[in-house]
């Protein structure tokens, strides 16, 4: 009588085509996870509060380790390489938008001015930390008008302490920013990252042929 054995699958056996994708996909999810919550992150710039440093439509990445990154539920900050430091293009999540739902919260972009410990005060649109006059070459101010103290904090305020683990922070284009003047400091838990360089540029108002700024793509940001 003749036996006949069935045969065995073998370790090289092709899985169906929509498992390889399914798995391809899920492994790419998860790397897209964990680079974005611990590594870098890309933002968009919808606002002209950092001109001419960042123009509306310009795509940053930003580095989210170099001050420390959390894992999610927990308050331990791992691979962190320095604090902000003055003269840092940082975002963060704005701080009125506390207690709001996620989808509700709003990333900021502005340059670190004062650092904890630090006297910040305005002086007829002039900035002084320390007692020191503080210019830097990437602020414009683009309305010729100063602002008296009465009318709001635009161009004068008194003298600011910057409190412990916070940071003051300003717009490059010092006229039409919304920034720490007007709503106080950035506690460092909501910083998220260090805007570090542009890797695409958007013109939205331009003509077809001229929406690309190709001049700014791959351009560091000081």
């Amino acid at each position: 009588m003749a036996i006949f054995k069935k045969k065995s699958k073998t370790l090289t056996e092709k899985k169906p085509w929509y498992r390889e994708w399914s798995e391809a996909l899920i492994v790419a999810v998860i790397l897209a996870l964990i680079i974005r919550t611990f590594l870098f992150q890309a933002f968009k710039i919808p606002s002209g509060s950092m001109l001419d440093t960042l123009l509306i439509g310009d795509h940053l990445l930003v580095n989210k380790f170099i001050y420390g990154t959390q894992l999610p539920f927990t308050e331990q900050t791992y691979l962190k390489m320095r604090d902000p430091q003055r003269g840092d293009v940082i975002v963060f999540e704005f701080p009125e938008d506390e207690g709001k739902s996620y989808f509700q919260r709003r990333d900021f972009i502005k340059r670190v001015v004062g650092e904890p410990g630090d006297l910040i005060e305005l002086k007829a649109k002039q900035v002084y930390v320390n007692c020191t006059v503080y210019n830097i070459p990437q602020q414009v101010h683009k309305d010729n008008q100063v602002i008296p103290f009465v009318a709001g904090p635009r161009d004068f305020t008194g003298s600011i302490k910057v409190p412990a683990d916070s940071y003051f922070v300003m717009g490059d284009n010092r006229d039409y920013s919304f920034d720490s003047r007007f709503w106080g400091f950035v506690h460092k838990s909501k910083i998220k990252g260090l805007a570090f360089i542009k890797y695409w540029s958007w013109n939205a108002k331009a003509d077809l042929l001229n929406k690309v700024r190709w001049g700014r793509i791959g351009r560091p940001i000081d």
